[in-house]
């Protein structure tokens, strides 16, 4: 027996939803770097007073004045200071929702290949840690430095800390 057509009955076909288009997604390149700018000057507020206090500043004077660099061990000692810091002050919202203030502020925030939020181990470790490591070692580190922000310019708009962590930035809307 044929069934009686119903203009307006529902469709039967299966509806499946269409994921958005992932460049759509990604954040713009000015936005990040509005958000790290935000970011660093957070971090100097709080560091350069610390340095200060902490003779850093005294000690790369007296260096300069005979000729000579910082030794080895206040340079790691200040990179130490400095990601812990960075860990204090960005460690609750990267753990919360993958943002920095920074991100948060200009509503971007990271993500891991799958657009899931990644662990706050996996940021540190591997997302901050080592360009941290890296940047401190002469000759070489000022090099990476560099080449890690230009790497935004691929297709995927992926950085080297990016690249490393296999995460990325999204936005937050």
């Amino acid at each position: 027996m044929m069934e009686e057509q119903n203009p307006y009955r529902s469709p039967d076909a299966a509806v499946a939803d269409v994921p958005l288009d992932a460049e759509a997604m990604l954040a713009d390149r000015g936005t990040r770097l509005g958000a790290a700018i935000i970011d660093s000057l957070i971090l100097c507020v709080i560091i350069l007073p610390l340095m200060y206090v902490g003779g850093y500043w005294r000690a790369a004077a007296a260096a300069a004045a005979e000729g000579h660099r910082l030794g080895i061990g206040t340079t790691l000692l200040w990179a130490v200071i400095g990601f812990v810091v960075f860990v204090v002050v960005q460690g609750i919202p990267l753990n919360a929702s993958g943002q920095t203030w920074g991100k948060k502020m200009l509503d971007i925030k990271i993500v891991d290949l799958s657009g899931a939020k990644p662990p706050l181990g996996r940021l540190l470790g591997l997302r901050y840690l080592p360009l941290q490591v890296i940047g401190n070692v002469p000759f070489l580190g000022p090099i990476v430095m560099l080449v890690n922000p230009l790497l935004i310019f691929r297709g995927d708009r992926r950085c080297g800390h990016d690249l490393i962590a296999g995460t990325r930035v999204i936005k937050d809307r």
